[in-house]
């Protein structure tokens, strides 16, 4: 039984009970309650989950058990993010309305993923360009934009897809800023994300993630990570404003100039950067063939 079916499993037997000791006339005579229950539970965009205050604080508590015990739940990682970033989520959007880019992307709502980015075309931009340093980080990583859990525990459509959007776009950060997904880089990037975008999630991660790590990993985190990540973090421009797409073709240097974004400490990476761009060369021989056909044909 997942979290979600137990708690509203628990919530439904009290209303149960007491309604079997609740007068006749009581129960017939509130009809318009249940009725905006009913209205208020019905989901305002598609994958919305509505809960009650009940499910969502036994599903708080139960995802944030299940992320420390297992952080590769990336179900339960998200669902804790939905549910513990409402109070931030209106000052984020308030933030990308201040900002052109941030107004153009609520209107246009742009999503990351292989079918809206076109992998190959960014594989022939000229190395240094965001759009190739993204695709090598991709190669040597060995990771793919698919694997972001969509949003269901967000009850405003617009902040779901603030969530989302910051979800969609953290591999933008890693990019950005030179990390890998390793353990202690991830750990450094929820420092620098929590400090910049205020997240309780990235707090949460924060917090407890450094745990899991060895002594020795543990303290160069603090000693050489954190402090990178909260200086630069906290005077960095909110990236969740970044129109990442429109920036294809601009240069990776004069991006973090802009952002206010400096190298963090050498991390640990475990495939080198030469076999990473020789699989982007690959890559991009591979487009200039089939473009090459297209061509023909």
């Amino acid at each position: 039984m997942s979290l979600i079916a137990a708690s509203r499993r628990v919530s439904q037997v009290g209303p149960y009970r007491l309604g079997a000791l609740a007068p006749v006339s009581h129960a017939m005579a509130s009809p318009r309650r249940w009725q905006k229950r009913a209205v208020a539970t019905q989901p305002a965009y598609e994958g919305h989950i509505p809960l009650n205050w009940f499910e969502a604080g036994f599903l708080t508590v139960g995802s944030a058990l299940m992320s420390l015990a297992n952080p590769r739940r990336g179900d339960m990682v998200a669902a804790l993010g939905d549910l513990t970033s409402g109070p931030v989520l209106p000052r984020l959007r308030d933030v990308m309305l201040e900002s052109a880019e941030g107004r153009q992307i609520l209107k246009e709502r742009p999503r990351v993923n292989s079918q809206t980015v076109d992998m190959d075309k960014l594989a022939l931009l000229p190395e240094g360009t965001f759009g190739n340093a993204y695709v090598t980080w991709l190669e040597r990583c060995g990771v793919t934009p698919d694997t972001r859990e969509p949003v269901h525990y967000v009850d405003d459509p617009e902040l779901a897809y603030v969530i989302q959007r910051y979800r969609e776009c953290h591999d933008f950060y890693h990019c950005i800023c030179g990390l890998p997904v390793n353990v202690e880089s991830e750990l450094a990037l929820k420092f620098f994300e929590f400090a910049n975008l205020g997240l309780p999630m990235a707090g949460f991660a924060a917090a407890f993630g450094h745990l899991r790590l060895t002594h020795a990993k543990r303290e160069r985190l603090f000693r050489e990570f954190v402090p990178w990540a909260i200086k630069c973090g906290s005077s960095a421009q909110s990236l969740i404003t970044v129109y990442w797409e429109k920036r294809w073709e601009q240069n990776v240097a004069e991006m973090k100039k802009e952002f206010g974004i400096w190298d963090p400490p050498e991390p640990r990476w475990s495939r080198p950067l030469s076999e990473a761009k020789a699989a982007a060369a690959k890559r991009q021989k591979a487009a200039e063939e089939r473009l090459r056909e297209a061509s023909l044909s």
